[in-house]
């Protein structure tokens, strides 16, 4: 196993000890153990470090034109990724993910060894960057860094590193349009092109049926249109995904994950506070305010126990008793009596209005009065008995995660009918505040967590047994729950295993 190259100096030291870190993070996905991952690490920053000493030097040498290549980072990173190739073509491939080699064995892994015009948009962008600017982009977005950290390590006055990372995104965007032009493609994806640019600019720019449908297709326009879209959180995947590759999105998990364990953050970009600055007025009455709430809750708390304890002794009765006086919680008898099992809501994910008395009758749902109307899902509707034509679901539905990046995802939802339908409305709930943000093939919209996607007008019609589908971008935070409860015009659908 080869040792890891020497620092020729201080700055390198500080370089190597960063630089290892997220090589070591990377060889892990990609390998099947932590002995190999560290084998693979190794090799490949050997490698790396020496082929970026290689262009520093031939740098220095030549006045005219800098050569074009990747920041430091993803330098090393995308020699994790030669070398594992290297591996499956001398027989090591059983040290390796799986699903890597069958990555590596596909077209997918070469077009990051083609034709250059071919590669990947987000990789042919961050090379045309100077040095200082792509090392900003990669350090700030993909290694989620705090920008005051940024600004420390690369020497920029941290009171302008905002607006220094703006520029420098809107260079990258830049840089991505024009090698876009430049990518062969069909007469499709050319008539297209201009349009892309057009809507990605702006937030508040709607995107034409016609081009959602094509991007939901066209992969090469698809990641055009991650590049390209500085707002929505699109870029850090873009920038892993079309730089690293296979494991790209993973990568970028890790990484945001270290980045809050190493600054002792809930979120990466709340770290600019917690490096030794003083707190300011503001955080110091949240902090006030979170106090009063945690003894608010103690007291809620101690209230709760209080209402459960039995009565008719003194406190200190009660503590000399111990466990063998202690009156059960759940008492046999209760006054007044607990509802009959049969009006209690079931254990499952569906709200509690669709409790039925388990009596072997076809009999509506027993609704006492006493029953807590918050213990449905809010923003859920319950359909009734008379909503439902039949006991077996008319409708079987399929989620699709297809594309997860930090605060995004791209989803879509296929739904099989078994009766004709002249128009359709799909509706289901999200678990975690999810927030659509963009659909195409429907319309969409939203009351809490209950999202309804309308039919557009060239695909209302679906023959019995015919599919109807539709694809959209949304947020998430914390957690991406699949979403449940699917509804076709307001009849309960199975989802499909």
């Amino acid at each position: 196993m080869p040792d890891l190259p020497t620092p020729q100096d201080a700055a390198e030291a500080a370089l190597f000890s960063e630089c290892w870190d997220a090589v070591l993070a990377y060889a892990d996905l990609c390998t099947s153990g932590s002995a190999a991952a560290a084998q693979l690490g190794r090799e490949a920053f050997a490698h790396g470090t020496r082929e970026a000493r290689a262009a520093e030097t031939g740098q220095a040498r030549n006045a005219g034109r800098r050569a074009a290549r990747l920041p430091r980072i993803p330098l090393l990173l995308t020699a994790v990724r030669t070398t594992a190739a290297a591996w499956e073509e001398e027989g090591q491939g059983h040290k390796l993910d799986p699903d890597l080699r069958l990555w590596l064995n596909s077209d997918k892994a070469a077009r990051y060894t083609g034709p250059p015009l071919t590669r990947p948009l987000a990789l042919r962008g961050l090379r045309d960057l100077q040095q200082a600017d792509a090392e900003l982009l990669w350090l700030a977005e993909v290694e989620a860094l705090p920008l005051s950290v940024v600004a420390r390590r690369l020497g920029l006055d941290p009171a302008t590193a905002a607006d220094e990372l703006q520029q420098v995104r809107t260079l990258f965007r830049d840089r991505c349009h024009r090698n876009h032009l430049d990518t062969p493609m069909d007469a499709q994806c050319r008539s297209y092109a201009r349009l892309l640019d057009a809507v990605t600019r702006s937030a508040a720019a709607d995107t034409p049926r016609d081009l959602s449908r094509h991007l939901a297709t066209c992969v090469q326009c698809a990641e055009a249109a991650a590049c390209l879209r500085l707002h929505g959180g699109a870029l850090p995947g873009a920038l892993a995904g079309g730089v690293i590759g296979w494991g790209g999105l993973a990568y970028l998990e890790r990484r945001r994950r270290a980045a809050e364990v190493r600054l002792g953050a809930g979120r990466p970009d709340a770290a600019d506070k917690a490096t030794g600055e003083p707190e300011d007025g503001e955080q110091k009455a949240r902090v006030a305010r979170n106090g009063l709430l945690v003894a608010a809750v103690l007291v809620s708390v101690l209230a709760l126990g209080v209402s459960m304890m039995p009565f008719g002794g003194s406190g200190d009765d009660l503590g000399a008793r111990g466990d063998a006086g202690r009156q059960p919680v759940a008492d046999p008898n209760p006054d007044p009596p607990l509802p009959s099992a049969p009006d209690l809501p079931p254990a499952t994910s569906k709200p509690a209005g669709n409790a039925t008395e388990n009596t072997g009758k076809s009999e509506k749902p027993a609704k006492p009065e006493g029953r807590n109307r918050h213990t449905e899902p809010q923003g859920t509707s319950t359909p009734t008995e008379e909503d439902r034509e039949s006991e077996s679901p008319t409708c079987r539905v399929e989620y699709d995660l297809v594309n997860q990046w930090p605060d995004g995802f791209q989803a879509t939802v296929t739904v099989t009918s078994s009766k004709p339908l002249d128009s359709w409305r799909v509706s289901w709930s999200f678990r975690d505040g999810q927030q659509v943000g963009q659909m195409w093939d429907a319309s969409v919209g939203q009351d809490g967590s209950r999202v309804t996607a309308t039919a557009a007008d060239y695909n209302k019609a679906v023959p019995a047994g015919g599919d109807l589908a539709f694809g959209f971008l949304a947020s998430w935070r914390g957690k991406n729950s699949p979403p449940y409860d699917f509804t076709l015009n307001g009849q309960d659908c199975a989802k499909s295993s």
